[in-house]
């Protein structure tokens, strides 16, 4: 605690200078100063944080009313709000609010505050209250990563792993491991990333795209946290040369669904990176309408794949939500009257009467001997996760011509690409002509939390117009919203992600183009003709809705 407390105290005739001379001692020495005032008598919780509170113009909150869980995660590491004696309660706008029982200390809390990148103010609270919610973030992972560095010092040098014994799930390894894995969930992150560096480790979660920083575990236990993982996904802890590939399963409460992880490590300079994909299995959530289809969008998609045959490619980048809505499409077309087979590197959505396979290329079970497999079993219906060659191409393109529906993906910036990428690859013009019926590109943009979005000015019309916008579009009378942050969305100020979209059907002029050899350049500029919308406009009638910010649909769209 800092001397500028005994000040305020003699100040406002609460101590003598005597008095306070007393407890200077305690105050330099940097121990807790405010529990002995008030077991001495000197003031009380109550009082001195409204004393304060007044005395430096802050407001005052009662943590008694706060929950526990909005506590910004994202913002400090819990060792720090301990050593700090703070907490960061909420964020309005770009601004962090931290909870501090000694505002006198704001040379400490500035230099927090530039280390952290935020923009920070404070907030009185009750020490009383403060030292109870600290104790309880302490509790929930602090203490596991102290009693892990208890135990590795205890060790001297020699590496304790909880594996393959009774004590395994009650040691601080697996307890830490399982619990940053239960916060990823209840965080909604669809990635945890366990990193290793020279001086310092750190888990983040990715959440709505976003990865950010959530604890630092000791590096002295990398090597622990990295062979655990392996364990729990069966991969070989004695390899560490070479990346590997695994999955497990882990069930968080008892009779509870368990949740699928993909498991994936790559040998770094100073340990293996582990990263853990949470596989959302739960096909409740394959609803069209959620997907972010514009209506005319959804009816192109429904018409094409509802044909007999034909190929339905999906495009994007890594983590742009092609499984979920390939998915989707197969869980319309999943009746008994069809046989639907795919293959998968790996299945991430568990779906009843879909007859799912893991390629295994170790093993020899490629995309394309899959596909030859299946069709040898009488499918209606083929789904391939990824055209990578020439191989699964050419089968796949001979599928969709001989009276089979095939839905694959590939990785290219919009859906005129997508052709540009198959010729690429080696397959005929007159092939792609003739199989694929429709291409659909996406990306995922942040939805602006419902509870909090900020509706603000528009930017001059210039400025919306070199973003995309047309003049009836600014004559309309829709509003522009910001992100603004509140508890339902942890501060971030935005809550899930919602798909844009560049839906291509191949017409009959389309294929002509091809077949001529057309460049990208001739078959862009005919989708534009025939009335498509491509990414960026997808975004800006997102933004007319109100559904995400301006910001993000000119960051994650093409112009």
């Amino acid at each position: 605690m800092s001397v500028g407390l005994l000040r305020i105290l003699v100040q406002n005739h609460i101590l003598t200078p005597d008095q306070a001379g007393r407890y200077m001692d305690t105050a330099h020495a940097g121990r807790a100063l405010m529990p002995r005032l008030f077991a001495d008598g000197v003031t009380t919780p109550r009082a001195l944080a409204g004393l304060l509170a007044q005395t430096f113009n802050y407001p005052l909150l009662d943590l008694h009313h706060f929950p526990r869980s909005g506590v910004l995660a994202d913002v400090l590491t819990e060792e720090q709000m301990i050593q700090n004696r703070c907490v960061p309660l909420f964020r309005r706008g770009r601004t962090v609010y931290l909870g501090v029982s000694d505002p006198t200390r704001i040379q400490d809390f500035q230099k927090m505050a530039f280390a952290s990148g935020e923009d920070m103010d404070l907030v009185v609270v009750r020490d009383d209250q403060l030292e109870a919610l600290l104790e309880w973030l302490g509790q929930r992972s602090t203490a596991i990563l102290s009693k892990i560095r208890r135990e590795h010092e205890a060790a001297q040098g020699t590496q304790i792993l909880y594996i393959d014994n009774e004590e395994a799930e009650d040691g601080p390894i697996p307890r830490f491991i399982h619990k940053t894995l239960s916060d990823a969930i209840q965080a909604g992150a669809s990635d945890i990333h366990f990193e290793f560096y020279e001086h310092i480790a750190r888990v983040r979660f990715r959440v709505d795209g976003q990865l950010r920083e959530v604890v630092q575990p000791p590096v002295a236990v990398r090597g622990q946290l990295a062979s655990r993982i392996k364990v729990m996904a069966h991969l070989d802890i004695a390899e560490k040369r070479v990346p590997q590939d695994g999955r497990t399963q882990i069930a968080f409460q008892k009779n509870g669904r368990p949740v699928d992880f993909r498991v994936s490590t790559l040998p770094t300079l100073f340990g293996e990176k582990v990263v853990m994909r949470i596989l959302n299995s739960d096909i409740g959530g394959l609803d069209i309408d959620t997907l972010g289809l514009e209506p005319f969008q959804k009816t192109m998609l429904l018409e094409a794949i509802r044909r007999p045959y034909g190929m339905v490619l999906v495009t994007g980048p890594t983590g742009s939500g092609k499984t979920v809505s390939l998915y989707t499409c197969l869980n319309i077309l999943n009746t008994e009257s069809v046989n639907i087979a795919t293959a998968e590197d790996p299945a991430e959505i568990n779906l009843p009467g879909v007859n799912q396979v893991n390629v295994n290329d170790k093993q020899g079970l490629t995309f394309a001997s899959a596909l030859r497999a299946f069709l040898r079993q009488d499918p209606d219906i083929i789904m391939v996760g990824e055209i990578r060659d020439l191989e699964t191409a050419d089968i796949a393109i001979k599928a969709a011509q001989t009276g089979h529906m095939v839905f694959s993906t590939l990785h290219t910036n919009n859906a005129p690409a997508t052709l540009s990428r198959l010729l690429n690859l080696g397959v005929a013009p007159f092939n792609i002509a003739s199989s694929i019926t429709l291409i659909m590109a996406q990306r995922l943009l942040r939805r602006l939390c419902p509870d909090c979005k900020k509706a603000v000015p528009r930017p001059p019309e210039a400025a919306l117009k070199q973003a995309g916008f047309t003049d009836e579009d600014l004559a309309g009378s829709w509003t522009l919203y910001r992100p603004a942050g509140c508890e339902s969305c942890r501060g971030s100020g935005f809550k899930g992600r919602i798909g844009v979209y560049e839906v291509m059907p191949v017409s009959e002029a389309m294929q002509r183009v091809i077949m001529d050899n057309g460049t990208e350049v001739d078959i862009t500029a005919l989708a534009y003709q025939e009335g498509m919308v491509d990414l960026r406009r997808a975004g800006l009638l997102k933004v007319m809705q109100g559904l995400t910010p301006l910001e993000e649909v000119t960051a994650r769209t093409n112009d």
